[in-house]
């Protein structure tokens, strides 16, 4: 499972220290930064399940950044 969510993390050094804290948090799941988005977006996947939103969000807020999940109502088509 992949849960996409938008951040305003805006640092390549804080993605890397938040990326680091979900995987030792978090058994089985990874996770990574799309900073040039205009969302700064963070993907977290696991093959055990469904993500836990809620705790993907709370670790972040716990740190001081926003996060929250993207709906894929509220993805941008790729092609046009």
């Amino acid at each position: 499972m992949v849960e996409v969510f938008k951040t305003d993390v805006v640092k390549q050094s804080q993605a890397r220290l938040l990326v680091n804290l979900i995987c030792l948090s978090f058994t089985g799941y990874q996770a990574t930064f799309d900073l040039e988005d205009c969302d700064k977006v963070l993907r977290v996947s696991t093959t055990g399940g469904p993500v836990c939103e809620a705790s993907i969000i709370g670790l972040l807020e716990s740190f001081g950044y926003q996060a929250g999940v993207l709906s894929e109502a509220t993805f941008e088509p790729l092609y046009v």
